[in-house]
């Protein structure tokens, strides 16, 4: 995938200070008296850059809370007068754009649901031609990082340039106590194309539960992202969406507070160490591959013994068997079974497409 994007960094549209960005608020917008009092408190606490609320929420089912639209956009209009804090709010649609630009808001992103659909991504970006404002792209439902990428391609084709991505977590991607797998490697990658893209961590979303944000949040930073949106609400057991992943703006600023930051960068007696450590793993993924090598060449002679003996290529059972008992040795190893079933995975789709490979040469 070669792609390149033109992004404006972010300390050029939203000033930290050199901190992690901190968009902070209510997964929605209730009431006036609720954003008000939790922009409050939030401002108080004095963690948060940006003041987040959803306005219009993408409900799974008809009949759930689906946000109060333009009346709440007057709200933040208020939040953000009495503050000082910009804010951002979820779109969905042009009008939605419209509108959100007709109240002042400072920030946009575009949801997992939308950021989904390449035709919505589309429209949203038809929208924002001409339009100077900071987007927010949140990744995909799914763990497809070309969707993900496309939509960054889309907003820079209409001239968007104040562009980050947020790493939500990915549904159902994998069974984890979480309510959306992080699956880092996909946010990783997408960091890795492009160096200059903000990268905005989501623990909330990926959590579901608050007593799991502590160590997610940490992870992020661990992983050096550039900020975090994270839910606040004032009484998060009496929210009206997403209760349980909500924190009071005090227990976001206790919870914050605890963290820690990591340095981006080191001085030359950590980087000698560095090195050294580095060069020895690169000798045991030289070990690796060498392993992985001897592997696929006993996989050629059973994809050659399968061949001549008119076996399929692919056995179920030998497929369970190998998971489970690769799962299990990794715990006895002090591996995550989690990391170990998916790199099995890859290597047995390799060792599947090599004996087909095999199987369909002709026999000598």
């Amino acid at each position: 995938m070669n792609a390149k994007l033109d992004v404006v960094p972010m300390q050029n549209w939203i000033n930290t200070n050199g901190k992690p960005l901190i968009i902070a608020g209510p997964c929605s917008a209730e009431t006036e008296e609720q954003v008000l009092e939790t922009a409050r408190r939030i401002k108080a606490e004095g963690y948060a850059h940006i003041m987040r609320a959803g306005v219009w929420k993408p409900r799974t089912r008809p009949g759930s809370f689906e946000g109060n639209g333009e009346p709440a956009l007057k709200w933040l209009v208020e939040a953000k007068k009495e503050t000082g804090l910009p804010t951002a709010v979820e779109v969905a649609t042009p009008e939605h754009i419209e509108l959100a630009l007709k109240y002042g808001v400072d920030v946009l992103w575009i949801g997992a649901r939308t950021t989904v659909n390449p035709f919505n991504v589309q429209e949203i970006a038809d929208a924002l031609k001409g339009v100077d404002v900071p987007v927010l792209v949140k990744n995909p439902v799914n763990p497809d990082l070309a969707l993900w990428v496309g939509a960054f391609e889309r907003l820079q084709g209409a001239g968007i340039k104040k562009l980050g991505a947020i790493h939500r977590g990915f549904s159902n991607a994998q069974e984890t106590k979480y309510r959306n797998s992080p699956m880092w490697a996909v946010a990783v990658e997408l960091k890795r194309m492009f160096p200059e893209l903000p990268l905005i961590g989501d623990p909330s979303h990926m959590a579901g539960k608050r007593a799991y944000l502590n160590e997610l949040s940490q992870r992020i930073l661990d992983l050096n992202y550039d900020g975090m949106i994270i839910e606040t609400h004032r009484n998060p057991d009496e929210a009206w969406s997403d209760a349980s992943q909500q924190l009071t703006p005090e227990a976001l600023g206790e919870m914050l507070r605890e963290l820690e930051v990591r340095k981006a960068n080191y001085g030359s007696d950590f980087s000698d160490e560095l090195a050294k450590l580095r060069e020895k793993i690169d000798n045991i993924d030289r070990e690796l591959m060498e392993v992985l090598a001897a592997r696929m060449s006993v996989v050629e002679k059973l994809g050659e013994y399968k061949r001549d003996n008119n076996v399929a290529v692919l056995q179920l059972d030998r497929w369970k068997q190998l998971h489970a008992d690769r799962a299990n040795q990794a715990k006895g190893l002090g591996l995550y079974p989690e990391f170990i079933e998916e790199m099995f995975k890859l290597v047995h789709l390799e060792s599947i497409r090599k004996q087909t490979e095999v199987m369909n040469s002709a026999t000598v």
